[in-house]
């Protein structure tokens, strides 16, 4: 069962060929995030710009996928358009189990394509097909298309992007299936400078399961700990907009570009209230028992025909909060209509969504005008919410062009810098204080995933730089093995240490299995190195001031405090990422 090596498959878009490659494998990186870093460190070009042909983009999953339940994620790795620093983004859907059905336990594409294009692969092919017609089309269309040219559905994974990516947005995203992305800092910019609009991972191999007793007992005992226990029940009953009114409730919910944590209007988009109202069905990542993926509907009447249609639109915490209580959109309704929107257009959602929310505020305050925006923005105004998507996505106009590379740069043009809601890139939805404020704008992913900052705001009290930095430091240590595996990190609590070593022990990893701690440090400390020797200089992270001003349950931040774990974190990022002596 146990491999030695990864199955790498190295694919060249000008010349329209790939390899196969074999590497050293899970004794020294695990998978997904580890492996990813080791890829790009071998294949990167860190002097050169995002956009160079030469940089590739790295799509790596884990030793357990495809073995057991919720291993369904995979690691996308590359240099970030957002802020030229090597990154990572994570994607479900079908795509990690996809490429284990291939045969791959990584794919690095590199290159640039004559003419836009589509890459498939499989286990047993290669193509670079030109596409120039699906150039400029949305995402939902170019998925229609790709379902007709590539025949089969289970184990093909289709990955896209849409006009963002091909006008190069700092942060446009890749599409996965539909209704999951690679979202954050800008993977889908790296595939259009790629001229490459889609990639089909079509499974069309299989991989043998262990066939003792031992692997049988203990995929059971996970499935019934994910399906017949409360310990998931939450994702999927109303998922994670549940978050909505427990914040809204704390004063932690982002309001109208952060100037407020609260409002009484939060009922109508509460998770309740989505799913009473609009929730068609449930569905999950391949791979995944649970189904966590909500799916609500938005309802039109057909063009000059008295009939009605509707469509599906995926919803979460971070859309709703986005797209909703950010903008000062108070309709279930209305709030899927922006989602689906800033999805056509291959937007990351939170980062289109915080960027518009500043834009808004600086045109109240008169620092935008409509040569600008093209149309007055307001807040709650849905039609022009939606005008600005698109032509954000498109880069309308030289401010919108500007606004695609990331609100604190457009802030620092038109001004307003001290509202931009930034933390490394456009904040989450997470109003809750000092510890969630520094751990994403100086986490590795600049992402609320890599610690957790929020709960610790929610746990304690009386925090001290010394505990809260610890828990930022051991929440990351732990979290890297997941992100290497590939875990879905709603799975946490089921995926403890111990069962993950228990889980690579029965697939026969028995050197990770027994040094599983010092391995995620050595990865973790791998990455930090990568990301700082490409430009990241962690004391230069700001905090806008905006951040500062927040009053929630505990009453205002403490922005000495805030300050203080600031310069902690970062310089422990500078040990974490000192070479090996």
């Amino acid at each position: 069962m146990i491999r030695d090596t990864f199955r790498v498959l190295w694919v060249d878009l000008a010349r329209g060929k790939g390899r196969v490659e074999e590497i050293s494998g899970p004794n020294e990186v695990l998978g997904g995030s580890g492996l990813a870093a080791r890829l790009f460190e071998d294949y990167g070009r860190p002097e050169l710009p995002w956009d160079h042909p030469e940089q590739p983009l790295i799509f790596a999953i884990g030793p357990l996928t495809g073995y057991f339940p919720l291993m369904s994620k995979t690691v996308a790795g590359f240099l970030s358009p957002y802020h030229g620093q090597y990154a990572e983004s994570h994607a479900g859907g079908r795509s990690a189990l996809a490429l284990r059905f291939a045969d791959l336990d990584a794919l690095v594409v590199s290159g640039r394509a004559p003419r836009p294009s589509v890459l498939g692969v499989g286990s047993r092919h290669l193509e670079v097909r030109e596409a120039h017609y699906l150039w400029g089309r949305d995402v939902l269309a170019v998925g229609k298309y790709l379902r007709r040219m590539y025949s089969g559905a289970g184990h093909r994974s289709i990955l896209r992007i849409g006009p963002a990516g091909e006008q190069g947005s700092a942060y446009a995203c890749i599409n996965v299936d539909t209704y999951r992305h690679f979202g954050r800092l800008g993977a889908g910019a790296v595939m259009g400078a790629k001229h490459l609009k889609a990639i089909v991972i079509q499974g069309d191999a299989t991989f043998p399961l262990p066939g003792d007793k031992a692997y049988a007992a203990l995929f059971e005992r996970l499935f019934r700990l994910l399906t017949d226990t409360p310990m998931m029940r939450k994702y999927h009953d109303l998922g994670t907009p549940a978050n909505i009114k427990v914040l809204n409730d704390l004063r932690a919910l982002p309001w109208r570009n952060l100037r407020a944590t609260h409002d009484p209007a939060a009922d109508r988009i509460s998770g309740e209230r989505f799913a009473e109202a609009t929730l068609l069905r449930n569905t999950a990542c391949a791979g995944c028992p649970v189904g966590c993926i909500h799916l609500g509907f938005v309802r039109e009447k057909f063009r000059a025909e008295n009939r009605y249609f509707f469509r599906q639109i995926g919803y979460d915490h971070e859309p709703i909060y986005a797209m909703g209580s950010m903008l000062g959109v108070t309709d279930a309704f209305q709030v899927l209509r922006l989602i689906e929107a800033t999805d056509r257009m291959g937007l990351d959602v939170m980062s289109a969504g915080v960027a518009l929310a500043w834009a808004t505020e600086a045109w109240e305050r008169g620092l935008l005008s409509e040569n600008d925006t093209l149309l007055p923005l307001r807040f709650g105004d849905v039609p022009a919410l939606e005008q600005a998507l698109q032509h954000l996505a498109r880069g309308s106009t030289d401010f919108y062009r500007l606004l695609a590379q990331g609100t604190a740069k457009a802030a620092a043009v038109y001004g307003g810098g001290e509202f931009a809601c930034v933390l490394g890139q456009e904040m989450a939805g997470y109003a809750t204080g000092e510890v969630f404020f520094v751990s994403q704008a100086l986490g590795f992913r600049h992402s609320h995933l890599d610690t957790a900052g929020y709960a610790y705001d929610q746990k304690v009290k009386q925090a001290s730089v010394e505990d809260a930095l610890d828990y930022l430091l051991t929440e990351e240590r732990q979290r890297v093995v997941l992100t290497s595996l590939v875990a879905c990190l709603f799975a946490r609590e089921v995926y403890r240490p111990e069962v993950v070593a228990e889980c690579l022990e029965v697939l026969g990893y028995r050197e990770p299995a027994t040094r599983l701690p010092a391995l995620g440090e050595e990865i973790r400390r791998r990455r930090w190195r990568l990301k700082l020797a490409t430009g990241y200089d962690p004391e230069r992270v700001e905090i806008p001031r905006r951040f500062s001003e927040v009053e929630n349950w505990k009453g205002r931040v403490d922005a000495s405090f805030m300050n203080a774990l600031k310069a902690a974190y970062a310089q422990a990022i500078r040990e974490l990422g000192r070479p090996p002596q």
